[in-house]
């Protein structure tokens, strides 16, 4: 299925000059939805992660259901103030910003096999941040797979030389 067709790009959001990538229409179409969970998770069967993570919201949506499919647990990556008990931090850029993401610091077990699962990957400061969090905690980062990934923004360079997989490229904007 050419999952590209079920994105929408909505230009200037959240602010003027970003083309955001809209995936509330792929989440919609539960065929598309379907076939993207079941290629992200393809690659792992075999050999499945210990855990998932992902960052809050979007990424939620294809992690959780990737646990299920794989076998594994899943830890949420969340925005300051969310989490309920002790947490590690990590502060990123974003294309125009920065943030900060948190995870409980008891989420990750010693040597865990860690696979960090986001719906994009852009200028990797999320993902970056993601990893930082894990291998604070004793993970190992696995792999990373995105639904979509901005190619133009080379955001695979802040993440080293971890598997990473994504599902749709955009070349430009």
């Amino acid at each position: 299925m050419d999952l590209a067709k079920h994105v929408r790009s909505v230009p200037d959001f959240p602010i003027e000059g970003i083309n955001f990538k809209d995936i509330t229409t792929l989440l919609k179409n539960p065929e598309a939805l379907r076939a993207a969970i079941d290629e992200l998770a393809a690659p792992y069967m075999d050999a499945p992660p210990d855990l998932i993570v992902a960052v809050e919201a979007r990424g939620f949506v294809f992690a959780t259901a990737m646990a299920y499919l794989l076998g594994c647990g899943f830890a949420p990556v969340r925005k300051p103030g969310k989490l309920p008990a002790a947490t590690a931090s990590e502060t990123y850029e974003l294309e125009y910003g920065s943030d900060e993401v948190q995870i409980h610091v008891d989420a990750i077990s010693e040597g865990s096999r860690v696979l960090i699962v986001d719906d994009l990957l852009a200028t990797g400061g999320t993902a970056a941040a993601t990893a930082s969090l894990v291998e604070q905690l004793g993970g190992e980062v696995y792999g990373m797979a995105f639904l979509i990934e901005l190619d133009f923004l080379n955001g695979r360079a802040k993440l080293g030389d971890r598997e990473i997989m994504a599902l749709i490229h955009y070349d430009a904007e």
